[in-house]
């Protein structure tokens, strides 16, 4: 297949189009090189390129000559810095996306395969041994303040235990970011009905590995942590160090993404269908800054006690739909991954548009 790869200059984009290629397919790049995401060219990958923004509709209308499919990573990532942030966010993300789908819808493409993220499920799945399945409100700040950092049951108050979450959990983006993320997947169901097109939404948890950002505040918290180590200096771990996430590597990101791509033929026009992705081992946070530091052998990790308010506690995925329905597999362990992390290359990063 043909397949436009939107940002695919990016972190886990060129990881996409590396598999493609690698899986027997064609891929375009299309990525607009923004200096917030590239202060620096990057190493383009080995595909035919085209420097176009995702918002422009003249160029991607262009760029969609003669394509089969589009993966699309192209968006504005991260938590931001406070709400002032919002008009770029849904600009990149959301316009971004209307802008593509209604020229994938003219072209006569009907095959999507979209970057979603955990974060539209707000927090994870939390069980009371009296309510059974509850769902916390945001964490409060004085709560945060006074490092009482687990969320409680809102019937009762009594502690939750973390489970894993299901993509038929409801949906509570609890930041402008996951807000936008919901979003592109409101608009790819959409668009999926208007055109009878196939759409899949990968719900990517904490992504690492080799090429990701450094020094940004857009970036994951591993690449924070790597970047702490590249300067001799001891990662520093908010709150308790306690919060549980999945940690799945790029290149199974990338993988599952040319799985979803080959089985859109196979599955039911005019809809949209989530997979959460995930390496299926929960980790703290914790446990991830202790293996990449004693992988770097660097200082050891920092528990500060800060905290970021709009962070979210525990959220870890449920992958089974994918593994079943799609066979698809994540293949480097936390331990292999975390290794080969500590000694791989960063690429510079100035901010916010991957």
């Amino acid at each position: 297949m043909r397949v436009l790869v939107t940002g695919g200059a990016g972190f886990i984009g060129s990881h996409i189009v590396t598999a493609l290629m690698d899986s027997g397919h064609d891929p375009v790049v299309l990525d607009a090189l923004l200096p917030a995401a590239h202060p620096d060219t990057p190493a383009l990958p080995d595909a035919e390129f085209v420097r176009a923004d995702v918002r422009d509709a003249d160029a991607v209308r262009d760029a969609l000559q003669g394509m089969d499919a589009v993966c699309h990573q192209a968006a504005m990532v991260g938590l931001g810095k406070d709400f002032a942030d919002a008009p770029e966010y849904v600009g990149c993300n959301d316009l971004g996306t209307a802008v593509l789908l209604a020229e994938m819808a003219s072209a006569g493409i009907r095959q999507l395969v979209l970057a979603g993220s955990m974060v539209v499920y707000g927090e994870g799945r939390y069980t009371c041994e009296r309510h059974g399945t509850v769902r916390p409100g945001p964490r409060l700040a004085e709560d945060l303040e006074a490092g009482r950092f687990e969320p409680r049951c809102p019937d009762c108050g009594a502690g939750l235990a973390p489970g894993l979450v299901g993509e038929d959990a409801p949906t509570d983006p609890r930041n402008v970011y996951a807000t936008t993320k919901l979003a592109q997947e409101h608009l790819a169901a959409a668009w999926a009905r208007c055109v009878e097109g196939r759409a899949v939404a990968l719900r990517y948890h904490n992504v690492y590995g080799p090429g990701m950002p450094r020094d940004t505040p857009y970036a994951g918290v591993a690449s924070f942590f790597r970047s702490a180590l590249a300067r001799g200096e001891a990662p520093r771990v908010f709150e308790d160090g306690a919060q549980r996430r999945d940690f799945v590597h790029v290149r199974d990101v990338a993988s599952a993404n040319v799985v979803a791509l080959e089985a859109l033929r196979g599955t039911a026009a005019g809809m949209l269908t989530a997979y959460n992705t995930g390496s299926g081992q929960p980790r703290t946070v914790g446990e991830m800054a202790s293996a990449l530091a004693s992988a770097y052998g660097g200082p050891a990790p920092v528990v500060t006690g800060e905290f970021r308010l709009g962070d979210v506690r525990h959220i870890t995925a449920d992958s089974a739909r994918l593994r079943d329905g799609l066979g698809w597999r994540p293949e480097v362990g936390f331990e292999d991954g975390m290794a080969e992390f500590a000694r791989a290359g960063q690429r510079a990063s100035a901010g916010a548009v991957g």
